[in-house]
């Protein structure tokens, strides 16, 4: 286990021992992806260990779940398709068809389809789950990356890295209806609850753009500040929104934090140390916790969302990438 605060390791074992008792007793099931041993690891959220591993394609990165939770389904990255195994046994089920490279996706409120993006063709891929066809390819910008889909289900969202974009798809008729610059590198895209705000990561501008998700124009520009730690190490790429649209926290890759944000002020309130180069993260769906993927420390971060603390550290396999957390 490794410390999150800076006295002894004992410190880290008497706040795991304190929060755990105040947590509840349901367990969720974390899956992780493994961008460099092929593998998920399956967290349990009681014990917060490791209960399996899952070997899959190469380069696994974005994750999610479909089928109420009965579904998973990864991006492998460099075998250019879409695998989905069986959440509950683990065993496989089929492969999904992708264009080159699918890096991360979206699927459709209703369930179907789904919308990957493929960051070596500059499309989006849109792929009826079900029957495993392709139903559209809509061509975006540069290096499409980040997915996001509007809760009503009338606008998916790529984010594309070079082009420096976030770009409206209408799902009925799968064409681009808005281009929206943001600052360099954008990464993940993600929509408040209600669907009146879109959250755009930069990467490399170190800056998260929020957009009138109606109106279809930047209305705020969030920046980050770290004591001791140089801007250019101030990385933005993973957010996630609480529910009720007051909270949002973002990965801040190799400054090895996520910051809580004010969504209605949208004014940093903290800063919370976590693993190494912090890509992505996921709250469990009580949005009592909120698990971290840390890149080059090969872990997960534990995170009690109301103390706005980090208290447990899980060792994982190589370059954990993208976490998607199962309801039951």
């Amino acid at each position: 286990m490794k410390a999150v605060c800076q006295n002894a390791l004992t410190c880290l074992f008497v706040s795991f021992a304190l929060i755990t008792a105040t947590l509840p007793a349901h367990a969720f099931k974390a899956f992780v992806s493994n961008e460099k041993d092929n593998t998920i690891s399956v967290i349990d959220t009681k014990s917060m260990k490791v209960i399996h591993t899952i070997k899959v394609g190469q380069r696994p990165r974005g994750i999610l779940l479909a089928k109420d939770d009965t579904w998973l389904l990864i991006c492998t990255s460099d075998d250019n398709r879409i695998e989905v195994y069986d959440a509950k046994t683990y065993e496989f089920i089929k492969n999904l068809p992708s264009g080159p490279d699918p890096e991360l996706f979206a699927l459709h409120p209703s369930g179907n389809p789904l919308y990957i993006a493929n960051e070596d063709d500059n499309i989006v891929t849109v792929v009826n789950i079900d029957t495993g066809r392709i139903i559209a390819e809509v061509p975006v910008g540069v290096e499409p990356e980040g997915m996001g889909v509007s809760p009503d289900g009338r606008y998916v969202v790529n984010t594309s890295e070079t082009t420096n974009m976030a770009h409206f798809i209408d799902t009925k008729t799968n064409e681009t209806v808005a281009n929206i610059l943001v600052d360099n590198r954008p990464r993940v895209a993600q929509f408040t609850s209600d669907g009146k705000q879109l959250w755009v990561s930069a990467e490399i501008g170190g800056t998260v753009t929020i957009i009138d998700a109606d109106k279809k124009v930047p209305i705020h520009k969030i920046s980050f500040e770290i004591p001791g730690i140089n801007a250019d190490a101030i990385q933005p790429v993973g957010i996630r929104i609480n529910k009720a649209g007051t909270k949002a926290f973002v990965a801040l890759g190799p400054a090895n934090r996520i910051a809580v944000i004010d969504a209605k002020t949208f004014k940093v309130e903290k800063y919370i140390l976590v693993g190494q180069r912090v890509w992505n993260l996921a709250f469990t769906p009580d949005e009592k916790l909120i698990l971290t993927t840390n890149g080059t420390s090969n872990d997960v971060t534990v995170v009690d969302v109301k103390k706005k603390r980090a208290f447990k550290s899980i060792t994982v396999g190589r370059y954990p990438w993208g976490i998607v957390i199962a309801n039951h």
